[in-house]
């Protein structure tokens, strides 16, 4: 897929995850996770951050949400009752893909919205993703929805 088929924000985003996977490939797991854990870091740019989870759906690193580091989030529902973070993990056991959810947005008072995540896997035990809410969200035709059995 290339970054001219897609909106900037969607662009944006997707490069974003894979400069956090390169990032991810070339230094210390732990220094890593520490830099992705940091609102004050480089992998937290505006609205976008980096967030880490490893197969099993274990919060590895979240930036706003610290509390979740160390569980698993493979049986948590979005608000549309669609297994979001597993959605998420599937996408990345086929290497990247795109998964579309609802999920609380704390810049518009925790009101619900659709999210557009975007997710890449760093290597068979690790995966990072980031996303995107709005309504009006343009996704590129060519792109595979991974959807819920």
């Amino acid at each position: 897929m290339t970054s001219d088929s897609l909106d900037k924000p969607v662009a944006e985003m997707v490069a974003f995850v894979q400069e956090a996977v390169q990032y991810a490939r070339d230094n210390k797991k732990e220094d890593v996770l520490a830099e992705f854990r940091n609102r004050n870091g480089s992998f937290f740019r505006g609205n976008l951050y980096i967030y880490a989870y490893d197969f099993d759906g274990i919060t590895l690193a979240h930036p706003l949400q610290t509390e979740l580091i160390g569980k698993s989030r493979l049986e948590e529902l979005d608000a549309s009752n669609e297994y979001f973070i597993r959605n998420l993990r599937d996408a990345a056991l086929n290497g990247s893909g795109f998964v579309v959810f609802h999920y609380v947005n704390p810049a518009h008072n925790n009101t619900v919205e659709k999210k557009l995540g975007y997710v890449e896997a760093v290597d068979d035990t690790w995966w990072l993703g980031s996303g995107i809410y709005g309504e009006n969200v343009t996704l590129p035709k060519e792109v595979t929805w991974h959807t819920p059995a």
